[in-house]
């Protein structure tokens, strides 16, 4: 059986998507998951980039993006009603409910859809409470301990070099975003391309340099 790590930040709406769809993207395959909160503000900061929603004309067409894909693979989808939101409290509160720095489908779910169905501000404390209500804690979400383990799984993502969320690891290979649930399909499924040179060496080649003049 394939164990796959999904890297996921309850920010992105991409991973609440493939989150939703990944049950009907391998149906037929054996395999588990471990579902996995790190922090995707701290991706993006080691790599030196952007946020989606941090480029306008960028955000504009994410947001576009993911309800029409919502609408069209039949997954409800309503927009927080702020966004980009800090994702920090939500993250650790995941990882209050585990002790070793996965977190199982109940709970990715329950924190997914109640940011990505509700239409509710993520900043408001009462409905963040509400939420913890539900589950079952573990560890004190604004301990040292869950703290620790968030900049953990972070800090071991990067080093493995993932880059953004969601990501799919399985084998010691990766497979990014919501469009990889195919590749993540064929590579379970026994596909040989992901033995050919084709995968090993796409990345072969001299990149432009760009020149200051």
């Amino acid at each position: 059986m394939k164990h796959i790590t999904f890297h996921l930040d309850f920010i992105s709406p991409y991973a609440y998507l493939a989150f939703e769809h990944l049950p009907q993207a391998l149906e037929g395959l054996t395999y588990n998951v471990a579902y996995r909160p790190l922090l995707f503000g701290a991706l993006l900061k080691h790599h030196g980039q952007l946020g989606p929603a941090e480029i306008a004309p960028k955000r504009t067409w994410t947001y576009r993006h993911i309800l029409w894909l919502g609408r069209e693979r039949g997954i409800p989808v309503q927009m927080p009603a702020t966004h980009p939101f800090n994702p920090l409290p939500y993250l650790r509160l995941a990882l209050a409910t585990s002790t070793d720095g996965d977190i199982n489908r109940h709970v990715t779910e329950t924190i997914f859809r109640d940011l990505w169905r509700s239409g509710g501000d993520p900043g408001d404390e009462a409905r963040l409470a509400a939420l913890a209500a539900q589950l079952r804690l573990l560890r004190d979400p604004a301990g040292d301990e869950v703290k620790a383990q968030l900049k953990q799984n972070t800090d071991e993502a990067i080093a493995d070099g993932v880059f953004g969320v969601p990501t799919f690891e399985v084998d010691g290979r990766q497979f990014w975003g919501f469009d990889g649930l195919g590749m993540l399909r064929a590579y379970l499924a026994g596909d040989d391309w992901f033995d050919s040179a084709e995968w090993a060496t796409a990345d072969q080649r001299p990149a432009l340099r760009r020149s200051n003049r």
